[in-house]
């Protein structure tokens, strides 16, 4: 057989081998990733609400320009409130931005030290949690300390906690994921014990330092710790596809924000100026730039991109976690930067 028919042979395989991976892909998310670019951000968003997202909003902060406010879909599905770009979201694991922060800030002040292990600081986790004595606080916070994500325990979702303790206690003696410092594994437990260690050191609540330290300083006006703190009516709902429930008012302890405020929190963290003199090197030897955010009814993207200058943060209340939305979600956020990189270039 000539090279040159084995060539075509293995050609054809490839572009057959392509051609059946696409039976496995939604068809949603080929459409989404084809169709012609719109000529706007708002446009794009339409777009997404075509494509199944009951509500989204984003919000563009590109330097030197005015930021830009954006929204589609539903604020209240019920009472069928349009989306909006002013309203409170949750904003889940992006809250872990600002927990990073806050200990950055500590740990300049010399009240909580990156080489101290989780023995120091919890003694009563010793034989609760694998390798307690050897976990730093460098490794929560880089989550690469071993210790389960609560939210893999198979009780988690079946059950869920009802407080912060009933959700410790689903990552509480189980064995390490992997030993501390040997590799890397996302867990909120982390982040979860981080919080519990700033309120422990400070002898009242990481919030209230966090809008002392942080929010207050920056003028964020519109970012809060929990629900209890905000009007209800003021939140976007949250939907699960498949579900006419909404998750508004499940209260996680998690951070709540609108996307403007978002914004503006990670420029300032991507400049420097949410930072005192020393604390950014510590900042930048812990934590990310940049974080996205998932619960139910929630999705959350916040990114700082470089070489525009520009934050664009994304939220869109709907999720299903089976992989759909979330891809959806990313490949939307992935053509509205198109967009602004082409309107930039143009």
């Amino acid at each position: 057989m000539s090279k040159k028919y084995t060539k075509r042979i293995l050609k054809i395989i490839f572009i057959l081998a392509s051609i059946g991976s696409l039976y496995f892909v939604p068809w949603i998310l080929v459409k989404a990733w084809i169709l012609p670019l719109p000529d706007t951000v708002q446009e794009q968003v339409n777009e997404a609400i075509e494509h199944g997202f009951d509500g989204m909003i984003v919000y563009v902060d590109q330097a030197g320009e005015a930021a830009g406010f954006y929204a589609g879909g539903w604020h209240d599905r019920k009472n069928k409130i349009p989306a909006y770009p002013q309203a409170l979201f949750k904003i889940a694991s992006i809250t872990k931005l600002y927990v990073a922060v806050a200990t950055a800030k500590l740990i300049k002040a010399q009240r909580l030290s990156l080489n101290k292990t989780l023995a120091d600081y919890f003694p009563e986790l010793v034989g609760r949690i694998e390798n307690a004595e050897k976990i730093t606080l460098k490794m929560m916070l880089q989550h690469r300390s071993g210790i389960p994500n609560f939210v893999d325990h198979p009780n988690y979702w079946i059950n869920p906690p009802k407080n912060k303790q009933e959700t410790l206690d689903y990552a509480l003696d189980l064995p390490a994921d992997f030993a501390p410092g040997e590799d890397y594994g996302y867990s909120n437990t982390n982040y979860m014990l981080i919080s519990d260690l700033i309120d422990k050191v400070l002898g009242y609540g990481h919030q209230q330092y966090i809008k002392e330290e942080i929010l207050t300083p920056l003028g964020l006006k519109n970012t809060f710790g929990s629900l209890n703190e905000v009007n209800l009516d003021d939140v976007m709902s949250g939907y699960y596809v498949g579900y006419e429930e909404d998750f508004k008012t499940d209260n996680t302890g998690l951070m709540l924000a609108t996307a403007e405020d978002v914004g503006k929190f990670l420029r300032a963290l991507n400049d420097g100026s949410v930072f005192n003199e020393g604390e950014q090197e510590i900042y930048s030897s812990i934590y990310v730039y940049e974080h996205t955010g998932l619960l139910v009814g929630y999705q959350s993207m916040a990114e700082y991109h470089k070489d525009l200058d520009t934050v664009v943060i994304q939220f869109n209340n709907t999720t299903d976690f089976n992989g759909y939305e979330w891809n959806l979600a990313e490949i939307i956020y992935s053509r509205i930067v198109k967009i602004i990189r082409r309107d930039k270039d143009s």
